[in-house]
């Protein structure tokens, strides 16, 4: 009987056109998704800076070709009340510090004071002020209940709040009685239009109605290399430790400085140590500082300006309160005490 060939087999069925593409697309994309997917697992919570200039370099040694010079640092120059700037914030938006009391503030878009959009810094020409800072509600919530536990007393006090932008920390001071406080910030515009306006809505106006306030405000701009010529400065810090204090005296320098935000940058680190040790009153002088742990993108942070004080030895560090709400990078607030021997 003769017999039939095994049957041959079936051969697979060939993908429609489409198919393979499809495939091809798909696996040649693969590499891409997964260093994607590696990528994201160690992205920090809190957003990146933005800059008008993505090109800027910082110089932090990343191999980033040079850009072009910074241009020079603006006058160091007192800003008068009387100078409000047309382009004032109108609308006021109440800040809940808690049950009894609410700090009100305005809101100025950036393009029209700097003429850029959706920028939170522009090197040399715009340090960020207009934005209200996570840091800057910390640290009035800090001094509130340091206040409450009678930890801190503010009446009377002389008060500077460093790189002051809406300035909610020195008002805050302001409405708890302190006898003096200054306001800095790089930008002068940045104090003409929201500084001096939110100035005015909440401790002027707090003063009309016969409530206690400050009995003297000050407006300075400038950077912290040069800004020390125009604040109260005694060098108390410096007087300390070469035992000259004697020639100095007469100068009180300030009880508390207030800084939310500013250690941002790495490489302003050392001028804003420098002006916090020349114009901190000595014995009793304490800073408070706001701010993330880490700032991406331009090196900074908490723990870069904590490691500074304490290579340094001229102040103690108490770490107050770590914030953790998903809304940014970790936050902190702490508090350096001038280092009495």
């Amino acid at each position: 009987i003769p017999t039939r060939p095994p049957p041959s087999p079936i051969p697979p069925p060939r993908p429609s056109r489409r198919r393979e593409a499809y495939l091809s697309a798909t696996y040649a994309e693969l590499p891409h998704a997964m260093e994607k997917t590696e990528a994201k697992k160690p992205t920090p919570a809190s957003p990146l800076f933005s800059f008008s200039n993505p090109s800027a370099s910082f110089g932090f040694g990343f191999g980033a070709a040079p850009g072009p010079p910074p241009p020079p640092l603006p006058p160091a120059v007192e800003v008068l009340l009387s100078e409000e700037s047309p382009v004032a914030a109108g609308n006021l938006e109440p800040v809940v510090v808690d049950d009894s009391l609410s700090i009100y503030k305005g809101r100025v878009n950036t393009s029209d004071v700097f003429g850029v959009k959706n920028s939170d810094l522009v090197p040399g020409k715009y340090e960020g002020g207009l934005k209200l800072w996570e840091g800057s509600l910390d640290l009035v919530k800090t001094l509130n209940s340091d206040i409450k536990d009678d930890r801190l007393l503010m009446e009377g006090k002389h008060v500077l709040e460093l790189g002051c932008g809406h300035g909610l920390p020195g008002i805050y001071a302001g409405l708890k009685g302190a006898g003096l406080v200054h306001f800095q910030d790089f930008n002068a515009e940045v104090l003409r239009c929201l500084t001096i306006p939110n100035v005015k809505a909440n401790l002027l106006k707090k003063s009309s109605q016969g409530t206690s306030t400050s009995r003297s405000i000050g407006f300075y701009a400038g950077d912290w290399s040069e800004i020390d010529k125009l604040l109260l400065c005694g060098d108390a810090v410096q007087d300390k430790i070469t035992n000259l204090r004697t020639e100095n005296e007469g100068y009180r320098g300030y009880d508390i400085i207030l800084m939310a935000e500013t250690v941002y940058a790495l490489d302003s680190l050392p001028s804003l140590y420098r002006l916090v040790k020349k114009c901190l009153h000595y014995p009793s002088g304490v800073v408070y500082m706001a701010g993330k742990k880490h700032y991406f993108g331009v090196g900074g942070g908490t723990r870069q300006f904590l490691r500074l004080v304490r290579e340094d030895g001229a102040m103690q560090s108490d770490l107050l309160a770590e914030v953790t709400d998903g809304s940014s990078n970790v936050r902190e607030v702490a508090a350096f005490p001038l280092e009495l021997q």
